[in-house]
């Protein structure tokens, strides 16, 4: 399996969709890692927690846990320490999504603690800002998303491509080894392309992919638009 970090990337999050829940989880993914060897791009999927094991197990693609708690194991009830989703086949998780905010010092345990698990860390933020503070906590990868686009279709690429630039500007300042993503209504190949041509290393997003008539032809053609405007 390619590098987890290799560039341009693609982070698909199935969120908690019935499409993606169950049987569903494991053909995305399976769809996904079929794209990832087509194409050779670094394609890895989040799934509900309920699913990594299942999909791990079954799918050639990287999984990613969708959130993880600030906690180590011990007596806690219904909580998710990364030690758990290591032992269930990830090899990563997202932390701080928009629907999943966590506080700063929350933030930099659960990095802290999946970098020393020799786990990835796809840090989410909200504005160019936040993205530059959450750099200092030294995450893999680091995905800007504005929450008012979130799941409308309208890519931040396209609305707020400032949010965007000015994100990979602080960012680089600050730590150029985090591999910077955006998302937030990408939902076609040209947004993937113009993402990138912002200056991004790839890509999250989520329902465009989850929800489309043909899954594989979708991420195909998103796979293809960012090998090119990653070479050009």
């Amino acid at each position: 399996m390619r590098n987890l970090t290799e560039t341009p990337v693609i982070v698909l999050n199935l969120k908690t969709y019935r499409e993606a829940l169950g049987d569903g989880a494991e053909r995305l993914a399976m769809i996904a890692a079929e794209v990832r060897e087509a194409e050779g791009v670094n394609i890895m999927v989040a799934v509900p927690q309920t699913d990594i094991y299942r999909v791990s197990r079954l799918a050639r693609i990287p999984v990613l846990a969708q959130h993880v708690d600030p906690k180590e194991p011990g007596g806690w009830t219904g909580h998710v320490p990364v030690e758990a989703i290591k032992v269930s086949g990830a090899v990563g998780s997202l932390v701080n999504h928009s629907e999943k905010r966590l506080a700063l010092a929350d933030i930099g345990f659960c990095i802290s603690r999946l970098r020393g698990l020799g786990l990835l860390s796809v840090l989410c933020t909200d504005t160019p800002e936040t993205s530059a503070a959450g750099a200092a906590l030294e995450p893999d990868m680091l995905a800007v998303e504005p929450p008012e686009l979130i799941g409308t279709g309208i890519p931040v690429s396209k609305a707020k491509p400032e949010v965007v630039t000015r994100t990979v500007d602080l960012v680089r300042r600050l730590n150029g080894k985090v591999v910077v993503l955006c998302g937030a209504g990408i939902s076609a190949p040209e947004d993937v392309a113009r993402a990138i041509e912002l200056g991004t290393e790839g890509v999250l997003l989520a329902s465009a992919y989850v929800k489309a008539k043909d899954p594989k032809a979708l991420l195909s053609e998103m796979a293809r638009a960012a090998l090119g405007a990653s070479r050009r």
